[in-house]
């Protein structure tokens, strides 16, 4: 496996925390620290109060996992809480149920497989995301994920940037085809060049919510040895400008919009040039020395047949990849169109994925920013066995990227924050589309529940954002966004759709796409070549 190994350091640091937060955990309970006070000490530890019970965010970080995570939290979902966890966008994992008196208990059953929930909540530097296809494709240099590590351990619970004006997050990718979506993010990296010349693309004030701003480019190429002093004077700048008056204004979009990115850039610049550090420099073999940890060892092999089995062979051609390595492809896991709420997994099928993974993945697997999992290392003359193993999972749906493979928030079944229900919509939705999501293609549809755009519903081909009209659930939609590179904002369809119609709603759009396209033309295409008119008239057809 390549899952970077947690040294000695590592594990005192977790190790402290938990002990920390449990001392915490006891006063609050009985009575000594009251909820204001406790409320950023939780926060700290990735717990937050929703509307039914506590929730504990687990960090991922760039959403690598192997076989005794994967059963750890398993089995703090079947001890724990209700025998199921829910995959974020942000590539971490959530539990819905556990009561605050035990969430010290599940800290330190993490931290023995070396896992916290460090850095998963409050305003400061959350999970580092990242293509989770890294270091499997053919047109990479540097794998991205050496680009997270080197951040993340920066970035871990420094003294700083603790208590940030909002939270901030950060994604890396180390390819063109962007899945890290890093235009939407505080801060976006893109890694050029290999291990010995390795240059980033610093993006800067992308993010969604309120206020969806696409992030700008504000370096270019610049060398990995500087990044983490250009990163520090990105935050320094952010830290004593930032709004701390208004949360709604507090991200670092608002302060570069505010600013402009040239007054923005030059006071980076300004505080890069006079206080960068020499201690945070990074090494070429720092550099060199995370990459062979991080990197598979696997050489070579030759491809097997592949059975002649319909249903396999449909699965294969969606949710299969090509590998950088021959004789290997990279699988998607899709954790939709399973009766289950997306991103939502059983404890029984996470421990069939770790037995998976030790069979037929090098003992590998990442969850994704779009709710699913990823096997980056499968042999190719392995991969019936591995389609047969998630057949008796109920995981081995032919659907990446296809309209059922949809992502959505908990929304109001679960989230304190939220306006109106997502898991009922998406279940509504994927209803009326699976009979023909085949001929749809490519079809990214994103449901939030409210502003806070857990779902990402602004980047989707199709976005759903619920709102709250004198108690009764509405839903507004857009159409045309996307989070790959030149990353764009949906454009507002028109009045918000009542809850029941939903379903049919998304399917008009769906219709209206198949008799307005060309030939193999994609929906993102032809919403871009006719505008949003047409669809408009479809849908409001009858009001």
């Amino acid at each position: 496996m390549a899952v970077y190994p947690y040294s000695h350091d590592d594990k005192a640091l977790v190790q402290a925390r938990v002990a920390q937060f449990a001392e915490q955990t006891e006063r609050y309970l009985a009575g000594h620290i009251d909820e204001e006070r406790f409320r950023p000490l939780r926060l700290q530890n990735g717990l937050y109060i929703q509307r039914h019970a506590p929730m504990l965010r687990v960090s991922i970080p760039y959403g690598t996992l192997d076989a005794r995570q994967l059963v750890r939290l398993a089995d703090i979902a079947d001890r724990e809480d209700r025998g199921y966890l829910h995959v974020t966008t942000r590539q971490n994992v959530q539990f819905n149920w556990i009561p605050v008196e035990r969430i010290p208990g599940v800290l330190a059953q993490l931290a023995e497989v070396d896992m916290h929930a460090i850095q998963t909540s409050g305003a400061c530097i959350r999970n580092l995301t990242s293509d989770p296809y890294a270091g499997t494709l053919p047109d990479e240099g540097l794998d991205p994920r050496v680009i997270c590590e080197v951040v993340r351990q920066w970035a871990t619970l420094h003294p700083e940037f603790a208590y940030l004006p909002r939270k901030f997050k950060i994604a890396v990718t180390g390819v063109e085809a962007d899945r890290a979506a890093i235009e939407v993010h505080d801060i976006g990296l893109r890694v050029r060049g290999g291990v010995d010349d390795a240059r980033v693309d610093v993006w800067v004030g992308g993010g969604l919510g309120r206020t969806p701003v696409i992030g700008k480019l504000l370096r270019r190429a610049l060398p990995v040895a500087e990044l983490l002093n250009y990163l520090d004077a990105i935050l320094r700048v952010y830290n004593l400008h930032g709004r701390r008056d208004n949360k709604y204004k507090a991200r670092i979009k608002i302060l570069v919009e505010a600013m402009g990115l040239e007054a923005f850039n030059d006071a980076v610049e300004a505080e890069y040039g006079e206080n960068a550090d020499a201690r945070l420099r990074v090494s070429n073999e720092q550099v060199a020395r995370l990459s062979e940890q991080l990197k598979m060892p696997i050489q070579a092999r030759a491809e097997g047949l592949l059975a002649d089995d319909p249903a396999f062979q449909a699965w294969y051609q969606q949710n299969v990849s090509s590998h950088k390595v021959p004789g290997y492809r990279a699988v998607a896991v899709i954790l939709k169109g399973h009766g289950q709420a997306p991103g939502d997994i059983r404890a029984d099928q996470l421990r069939g994925l770790a037995d998976l993974g030790v069979l037929h993945g090098h003992d590998e697997i990442r969850a994704t920013h779009d709710q699913n999992f990823v096997f980056p290392y499968v042999p190719h003359d392995q991969l019936y066995d591995l389609y047969q193993g998630l057949v008796g999972l109920e995981l081995a749906g032919a659907n990446r990227g296809l309209a059922t493979d949809l992502i959505a928030c908990p929304g109001l079944d679960f989230c304190s924050l939220a306006n109106a229900e997502s898991l009922s919509v998406a279940a509504d939705i994927q209803a009326k589309l699976a009979p023909i999501e085949a001929d749809l293609g490519p079809l990214e549809i994103k449901i939030s529940g409210c502003m806070n755009a857990c779902a990402h519903h602004h980047i989707g081909h199709i976005g759903v954002l619920g709102v709250d009209k004198k108690g009764e659930q509405w839903y507004q939609l857009t159409l045309g966004g996307r989070d790959q590179a030149g990353a764009q904002i949906g454009k507002r369809l028109g009045p918000a759709i009542a809850k029941d119609a939903m379903g049919d709603t998304v399917l008009r759009i769906a219709e209206t796409y198949r008799a307005g396209r060309r030939d193999g033309e994609s929906f993102l295409n032809t919403v871009d070549r006719i505008g949003v008119t047409p669809f408009k008239e479809a849908v409001y057809a009858d009001h």
